[in-house]
């Protein structure tokens, strides 16, 4: 009886322990989804109704913290594409794998900010490594079927995912679903039509698109350095 009681406090941390970090991870999605990576570590534990030193004994910062919530948000994304080829008609499971991601990233900031590479460039290296081979199959699939174009590569799908979740910081709450009228216009360029031109600039590679992001980032980075008082 002795020995039992003496192991039962440690199972009670661990339990108390998980508690606590859950608490965190929904706190930051909705710190995050609202005000985007500039929020701290503070703020996410006052939002979880947690001390300050029980948020930093479960995470270092606000960026691992972050990465812990984006390794899930990657896992749905994922989720989306491969269902989408699954779709019984290509064209629909193409248009609802872009709307699902620019839903999610439209609809939270921090989101946003993580996949545009505001935080670390390994983010993006992530989600590129998990999607490039559903979000081919989606793209040839579309075309074999005749609806998509025949120039129209994966890379292009992600720079028009990137153009259009601008719409969020551009509209904000006044129009936050502004991004659905130009996918709608984009949507419409990709459709396969006898008549179509040619596209006049050919699409970034693979390697250009990763480029691209991480020059990105280090914009953004040079944006929001502090300067001196």
């Amino acid at each position: 009886m002795t020995t039992i009681n003496a192991v039962a406090p440690p199972r009670a941390l661990r339990k108390d322990a998980a508690r606590n970090r859950a608490l965190l991870i929904t706190a930051a999605r909705e710190v995050f989804a609202h005000r985007g990576l500039e929020a701290s570590l503070d703020d996410i534990a006052r939002q979880a109704g947690v001390g300050v030193g029980t948020a930093y004994r479960h995470f270092a910062n606000k960026y691992e913290l972050a990465t812990a919530i984006f390794e899930q948000s990657v896992e749905e994304i994922v989720a989306s594409a491969e269902h989408a080829l699954i779709a019984e008609e290509p064209w629909q499971g193409l248009v609802e794998v872009l709307e699902s991601l620019l839903e999610a990233q439209t609809a939270d900031r921090g989101l946003r900010e993580i996949l545009m590479g505001a935080h670390d460039p390994k983010d993006i290296e992530q989600v590129h490594d998990r999607l490039i081979g559903p979000f081919t199959a989606i793209v040839e699939r579309a075309q074999r079927s005749g609806d998509l174009r025949a120039d129209v590569t994966p890379t292009d799908l992600g720079v028009l995912t990137m153009m259009l979740c601008q719409c969020a910081d551009l509209a904000g709450d006044a129009s936050p679903h502004l991004w659905r009228r130009y996918l709608a216009l984009q949507l419409d360029g990709l459709r396969a039509r006898p008549s179509t031109t040619a596209l006049p600039v050919e699409p970034l590679s693979t390697d250009e698109l990763r480029a691209a992001m991480s020059a990105h980032k280090q914009a953004l980075a040079r944006t929001n350095r502090p300067t001196a008082d």
